[in-house]
Formats: C-alpha cells, structure tokens, sequence
C-alpha cells in the first residue's frame, strides 16, 4: 500500500507530528510534516497528495478553513483530528467534505489502519475504467454495465442509486464503509447528519434483497462507523 503514497500532516502540536511522521515514514510513506495552518493550505495546493491528516485547531488558519479552500479545487482525501469528545468538530469537518476523523489522543495502530482504508477506497475508484463490470459474491450477481443485480439468477429490482451503493459494498466486501464515503461516492454530495437519504436507500435495499432470498444480515450496520456488506463465501 505505502508504494509511492504521498501524505501531507498539518499537526501544530509538535510532539504528535513528529511520532506520526516518523511511523508513517517507517511505514514506508513519502510524508511532509507541517505544523502552521496557511503554510499547510499552500503545500496541500502546490503538491498532489494521495491524504492530508488535518488537525482542526491550528494557528494562523483553522483546519475548516484549509478544508473548506482545498474542496473549492481539489477532492485529496483528508482524515481530520479533532479533540476528544468534540462531536460538532467532527459533525463540522465531515460536512465540509472530510473523508473520516479520529479522535485524540488516537492509537497509532488506528491511524495505519484507518490511512490505508482510505487510501483503498481510493485507489479503487481511481481504478474503476480497470474494474471488471460484473462482481459475484456467491448467489449474488452483479452487472455494473447493464446496472443490474442477480440473486440466484433471477433479476432484483433496484433502483439505479440502490445499484450504486450495493456496487460499493459489494466492491469493498466485508468492509465498514463510513456514511462519509458513502455520501461522496453513491450520492455525490457531502455528508449530513440531518440528511437520511443515504439510510432510506440503504433500508430500500436491504429489503429487496431479503425479498429474493438474502440473508437479512449480509448488509449490516456498523454503530457509529458506517455500513458492511458481508455475503458468505
């Protein structure tokens, strides 16, 4: 995975920027480490980066505000970091187009493991011109150029959006996807919390293909993470 991944870390707190270069670094990533928010900003537009980890509280510039820029031109992942407990941080980020967070302090085995979710996600949308067009999962079938789904043969009736998502779970089986994500690459705006759109198709979704025959278990919802498509293999 660290093969050629570029990351940028804009982490004012001195200490936290160094263990989480040099890890990242010993992982085998190309990092640069920044601890100033406008000098951030500019290296995050000057260079293309495979992820950002942007912390919120900085000086000179708030991590909004390099968020909020960096979307005007860009779509390079970001993990934000955010103060332990500060929900609306977090609420706030993700809305403004963050892929994901995590909470300090954070376990740096968590942010590894979380980098490379991230950067597998998006290393596999990158690669969707290479994907093939039909993914199987034992009795489940599925044509992305035709836009249809399968079960044991027999067509499902889902709508185009409900096809997009089971698509992304389907590509990403056996992985919790967060709302995030979800949001960006199935309806392609940002995350709401007051929008539940993404849930009402999720639930369209999962009811179709009980109907057919699917276990009411393959799509599982992953408390405060996101959403899991697990078909047994």
């Amino acid at each position: 995975m660290p093969v050629n991944n570029r990351i940028l870390v804009v982490e004012d707190d001195i200490t936290l920027n160094q263990q989480v270069c040099a890890l990242l670094s010993n992982k085998g990533y190309q990092v640069d480490c920044i601890h100033d928010g406008e000098q951030g900003l500019s290296q995050a537009l000057a260079i293309e980066y495979d992820l950002i980890i942007l912390d919120i509280r900085l000086p000179t510039m708030e991590g909004y505000e390099i968020l909020a820029q960096l979307r005007k031109v860009k779509h390079t992942p970001v993990l934000i970091l955010s103060a332990c407990g500060a929900e609306q941080e977090r609420i706030k980020g993700l809305s403004l187009g963050a892929d994901d967070y995590l909470s300090k302090p954070f376990n740096l085995d968590e942010l590894v493991l979380r980098i490379e979710a991230i950067l597998r996600r998006v290393h596999a949308l990158h690669s969707q011109a290479k994907t093939p067009f039909n993914i199987t999962l034992v009795d489940l079938h599925l044509d992305r150029q035709q836009q249809q789904a399968y079960f044991k043969s027999e067509p499902v009736d889902i709508t185009a959006i409900q096809f997009k998502l089971l698509w992304q779970l389907a590509q990403n089986h056996n992985e919790t996807l967060s709302k995030a994500f979800l949001y960006q690459s199935v309806l392609e705006r940002q995350f709401s919390r007051y929008d539940r759109s993404l849930d009402m198709h999720l639930s369209r979704l999962r009811k179709k293909l009980v109907a057919v025959g699917l276990s009411a278990e393959s799509i599982s919802t992953v408390h405060g993470k996101g959403y899991k498509l697990h078909v047994a293999l």
